[in-house]
């Protein structure tokens, strides 16, 4: 009874304590704080939706290739540190980078991030660029300088065409001429297309050659065999309208009749291409920016399968984590080539240095949504502080070496933009297999799709 008295005079007086204080006016007097349950005091960003977060990541992500293209060319830089390559960073501009840029113009204009006239202004630009600089059969330099529009050597032997850059690029300028109806860019993208001489770059066999110089001939002799990253190389090359290839060089080339068939099976996913654990997740995205692969078939593979396989055995693989690299898992995840904390290496399964690379699992969006969208979410609202910039995500970050990356490459952020879009409308999909000479190349080559 005493217990009970004395806690009801505790709490009296503590009740005239308050309101004698919340009548003084005087020094150092503040209102009483009383917590409100439902205010969590604005600590609390509201949650972006999926389509919000898909609208919030492309959309910066892509400014890369619009804010941050090289002045004079309008083509993407190929890094965005100013001082890489001797400090002529600012002034490299990447041609099959370029391309993964182009091929989502579509989809910015129809996003509103650009508006139509603002699009085909920047086309022309590029275009003037690209007519202006040198060309090697036909084919574009992997690199060349914007201050000068002249070729930039990528090696001391690489100073000519490259015929895997070409592709990226010409995949994106077709794209482009899908889209949009401006018979004057239509007409220079044709002029363009049609000057490859995709049947120079066989030297004469049946397979395509990488590079071309005029200064060291073929002499870099890397022949572009699959599994990788370069069959859009294949069916550009059959559907050129003036100098196109054989399906003999398609069948003893890039397919070594019949020998790119590797059948392996990880994880219980069986996958008919590509090196063990198929290599870094850039194969499945490369030649996808325009090729549909959702019914893409040939006699060596179905590349839906091929393509869905490769990602789950990707993602599978880092779930796994055989290596017990800390920041891998669901919701973190994606293998394949970008920098890392000692350089640029090709990440993959089989090549595992503890590098998570944005690009890879959200590149994978057709291919795997759920784990993509994990994915997403964790860089976006876990790792935002050190993982996001101007441009989108940085390259790629390895929580087991306390390293995040400060920069971007374009070869990595344009499928981002691109892909996710393939995902969300299917909309570069479809512009690039409309084309009629495309549709012809793929015929061609006997694929269904």
């Amino acid at each position: 009874m005493f217990k009970i008295e004395l806690s009801r005079l505790v709490v009296l007086a503590g009740f005239f304590l308050l309101f004698s204080c919340s009548e003084d006016s005087g020094p150092g007097y503040q209102e009483p704080y009383v917590p409100d349950p439902d205010d969590d005091g604005g600590s609390q960003v509201p949650e972006l939706s999926d389509d919000e977060l898909l609208d919030l990541v492309q959309e910066q992500t892509f400014n890369y290739f619009w804010d941050f293209a090289e002045s004079n060319s309008g083509l993407a830089r190929e890094r965005s540190q100013d001082n890489a390559y001797g400090g002529q960073g600012a002034d490299i501009v990447t041609t099959g980078g370029s391309g993964f840029g182009l091929a989502s113009f579509p989809a910015a204009v129809e996003r509103g991030w650009i508006t139509k006239d603002a699009a085909e202004s920047r086309l022309e630009k590029v275009l003037d660029f690209l007519e202006e600089i040198p060309k090697y059969h036909g084919a574009f330099s992997h690199w060349y300088l914007g201050s000068t529009a002249q070729t930039r050597p990528f090696s001391d032997l690489d100073d000519g065409g490259d015929l895997v850059e070409t592709a990226f690029l010409m995949q994106g300028l077709l794209i482009c001429r899908a889209y949009f109806d401006n018979e004057e860019i239509d007409s220079r993208i044709t002029s363009l297309w049609e000057n490859v001489e995709w049947d120079w770059y066989t030297n004469g066999e049946n397979v395509l050659y990488w590079h071309w110089s005029p200064n060291h001939d073929f002499q870099i002799n890397l022949p572009i065999k699959g599994w990788n990253e370069s069959l859009i190389v294949y069916v550009l090359a059959a559907s050129s309208p003036t100098h196109p290839i054989s399906k003999e060089i398609y069948t003893q080339g890039w397919a070594s009749n019949g020998n790119m068939v590797t059948s392996r099976s990880h994880y219980g996913i069986d996958m008919p291409l590509g090196p063990s654990f198929g290599g870094p997740l850039f194969f499945s995205h490369y030649s996808f920016i325009g090729l549909d692969p959702r019914n893409l078939q040939d006699q060596y593979a179905n590349y839906w399968d091929q393509n869905t396989a490769h990602a789950m055995i990707n993602y599978e693989y880092c779930v796994r984590n055989p290596k017990n690299f800390e920041g891998y898992g669901m919701d973190s995840w994606g293998l394949t080539a970008s920098d890392n904390m000692n350089g640029y290496a090709a990440h993959s399964p089989t090549n595992d240095l503890g590098v998570i690379t944005p690009t890879a699992a959200l590149s994978s969006f057709p291919y795997t949504p759920d784990e993509s969208m994990r994915a997403l979410r964790h860089f976006f609202e876990d790792l935002k502080d050190d993982l996001w910039g101007d441009y989108g995500f940085y390259d790629a970050f390895s929580q087991e070496n306390d390293w995040f990356a400060n920069g971007y490459l374009a070869i990595d952020q344009g499928p981002i933009v691109a892909m996710i879009e393939n995902y969300r409308s299917q909309l570069l999909w479809n512009l690039f297999m409309s084309d009629e000479e495309i549709q012809a190349g793929l015929d061609k080559l006997d694929f269904t799709y």
